[in-house]
Order: C-alpha cells, then structure tokens, then sequence
C-alpha cells in the first residue's frame, strides 16, 4: 500500500497567488514567482491584439463580502512572501556593506525607520 506524501508549499506565484502545490511548476524572480499558468496567460495576451488596461483595481471587482474576505489570506500570504524576500536583499545588502542610511534612502524611509524595520533589534 503506498501512502501520497504533501509536498511543503515553498512560495506563491505574485500574480494569482496560487500556492507551488497546486501548480505544476513556480518560476522565480528577484521576490517575485510566476506559475505555469500565469505564463500562458501572459504569453496569450502578449500574442494576441492590444487591449486597454483594466481601469479599476482588482479588490473594485468584488461583488459581495464572502468574495472579499475569502481573498484576504491569500492577499495576506503574498504579502508575507513579498515582506521575506524584501528582508532577505535588506540582510544581503548589509552584509555587501551598505549602511541603514543608505537602506533607507533607497527604500524612501529614513536610516532609523529601515534599522527599526528590518534590524531584527529591538
């Protein structure tokens, strides 16, 4: 008898915010994943005829409460996706030499608020 192992959610592809499980395959980018499926639908409209961007936000497009609020966790989950890897180049940029100053600048904050955010110190 074999027993079907849950492979660890690893990431989230940024665009539909699906999780790796339940896609075939999570291209990654610099904080950002991109799903197999989000490729195809970008590769379609690459290669199709020009349309007008969307005029309204994505959260303007929820119809009822039970649609806003079921999309919250996984809006969340990016998020904290997003919010990890934004720390993980602040630590590298650190550990290049770079000051909190500079952090700052590039973040638009200043030396303290980048220390304060992402020091790990209290």
């Amino acid at each position: 008898m074999s027993t079907v192992t849950e492979l660890p959610t690893l990431a989230a592809c940024s665009f539909c915010l699906k999780p790796s499980t339940e896609v075939r395959r999570l291209v990654a980018g610099p904080g950002v994943y991109i799903c197999d499926q989000c490729v195809a639908l970008c590769a379609q409209l690459v290669d199709g005829p020009p349309s007008p961007p969307p005029h309204l936000p994505a959260w303007e497009h929820a119809v009822s409460v039970d649609e806003a609020l079921a999309s919250l966790p996984r809006i969340a989950a990016a998020g904290a996706q997003v919010e990890q890897h934004l720390a993980g180049w602040v630590r590298r940029a650190r550990v290049l030499g770079a000051t909190w100053a500079r952090i700052g600048e590039t973040l638009g904050m200043t030396r303290q608020s980048a220390w304060e955010r992402f020091s790990g110190e209290e």
